[in-house]
């Protein structure tokens, strides 16, 4: 066992010990402010389903495996869209692990969602040959389209020239320094489509906005250690992997994207020069 995870261990093995009725008390105490939680995260949804919503006129065409659909086409009958905006553009050697860990969590809901209106879809700008590889190699079951005939709207995916401008906008400012040699990011859309057949952009979200639809987070944060992400990017890239990549090794990039050891892209050509 290292030092540091030792260091841990003690920590945590050093927590005060009390009796049942003193452990009752803190319990207790406690509850209070998660009851209080629990209200203000009902207010705090039901003024996101408060908010206007934007008309989309635009129409939005997406490469899937089976051909050409159109933004219409992945309610898939249904009044309400989820769409996840993937991080992986063109020739992407590499697979963000945030996306992945959030997409994983549709394994066993996502019978649920369809059956209470709700439809998912990913979307990446990467053509669909190379994202049918990782689909397939993930054993992700979910439609995931290519945006990359389409478009650069929702700003999640950039142009070179805003980059280079400084116009690349990402969680409703400018994007963040470490954006400025990335030409795709990640987020979450939402959509609802009326009995006309008229299309509606209700809610969109970025950044750690995404960790509200990462429930292994809810589940971390009530044990003992915690989230535990004490690596030198104090987030899920300390530690999260594609799920068949824990045993293998490998590194994470600051901005999330998991390279497996023998990995020879750019970055780390770049690295080893």
């Amino acid at each position: 066992m290292s030092a540091q995870m030792m260091e841990k261990t003690d920590r945590v093995s050093d927590h005060e010990i009390v009796s049942r009725t003193d452990w009752l008390v803190a319990r207790k105490d406690l509850l209070k402010r998660e009851k209080e939680l629990t209200r203000l995260r009902d207010q705090l949804s039901a003024e996101r389903r408060a908010l206007p919503w934007v008309k989309i006129d635009k129409e939005y065409i997406f490469d899937a495996p089976e051909g050409k659909v159109t933004l219409a086409n992945l309610f898939a009958g249904r009044s309400q869209l989820f769409i996840k905006h993937f991080m992986m553009g063109p020739g992407q050697a590499t697979q963000c692990v945030g996306c992945s860990l959030e997409v994983d969590h549709l394994e066993g809901i996502l019978v649920h969602l369809q059956n209470h209106d709700v439809s998912y879809a990913v979307v990446a700008r990467a053509p669909i040959e190379e994202i049918e590889i990782v689909r397939k190699r993930m054993g992700w079951k979910f439609p995931w389209i290519s945006s990359y005939h389409s478009h650069y709207d929702f700003n999640v995916s950039f142009t070179r020239e805003q980059i280079s401008s400084g116009r690349a906008l990402y969680n409703y400012e400018k994007a963040p320094e470490w954006a400025a040699e990335l030409e795709d990011l990640s987020g979450d859309s939402v959509f609802f489509r009326d009995r006309s057949g008229q299309i509606f952009h209700t809610y969109s979200t970025f950044g750690r906005g995404g960790e509200e639809f990462l429930g292994i987070y809810r589940i971390l944060d009530v044990m003992p250690k915690g989230r535990d992400e004490n690596g030198p990017y104090r987030s899920l890239a300390d530690w999260a992997r594609p799920r068949n990549m824990y045993s293998r090794g490998g590194s994470v990039e600051p901005n999330g994207r998991y390279h497996q050891p023998d990995c020879a892209c750019t970055t780390h050509q770049s690295a080893a020069a």
